[in-house]
């Protein structure tokens, strides 16, 4: 019995994008396609099996420890953007200035999509979402570059609405226009 629900939910890609190096800055640049491995998109500065610990796990991992990479890729929604950029009082929010992978639209509330829900690409590709992509001053900064006052207004208006992180179950390809289908687990609230 499969424990995966294929939903009607039937996305599609408005960018592909890659950062190839992210020692300059978290921008990525817009490409036709991504050829998409185990290891991520080839080419982009998140690409890798495992990576080192960062802010997003401290509270389990020293800062700089192996783990495995789930942050392979980050996941945009094109509604949720342009929410996030009214409230920031600017014309648009372009992907390439949050260092996402993918912008995608027709997604209800993709920031709210559980972990280990699929989206399954006509090119073949699978990815699994990990969580919620926290939103962080960064983008801020790059935003300030192109908007001069309203970059510090990022973080708050991106809340709940940043996007997703996701890592590669199947290899494929994934190109500008491609459909992609949400397919989900079992939903419980798990209280503590």
């Amino acid at each position: 019995m499969s424990i995966l629900k294929k939903t009607n939910i039937v996305g599609e890609v408005d960018a592909v994008l890659i950062n190839n190096d992210a020692s300059v800055d978290l921008t990525s640049g817009r490409v036709d396609q991504a050829t998409v491995t185990y290891g991520g998109f080839v080419g982009d500065a998140h690409f890798g099996l495992t990576r080192e610990s960062c802010v997003r796990v401290a509270q389990q991992y020293n800062e700089g420890t192996e783990i495995r990479n789930v942050r392979q890729i980050s996941i945009l929604s094109v509604e949720e953007m342009q929410g996030i950029a009214e409230t920031m009082e600017i014309p648009e929010l372009k992907p390439e200035w949050v260092g996402a992978n993918l912008s995608i639209w027709g997604i209800p509330k993709l920031t709210e999509l559980p972990p280990s829900a699929r989206l399954i690409f006509d090119g073949g590709a699978s990815l699994v979402v990990d969580m919620e992509n926290g939103p962080c001053k960064y983008p801020g900064d790059i935003v300030e570059k192109f908007h001069p006052g309203h970059g510090r207004r990022f973080t708050a208006a991106a809340m709940g609405r940043r996007g997703i992180t996701a890592w590669v179950e199947r290899e494929g390809i994934i190109k500008n226009g491609a459909k992609v289908t949400l397919h989900i687990p079992p939903q419980r609230l798990y209280e503590v």
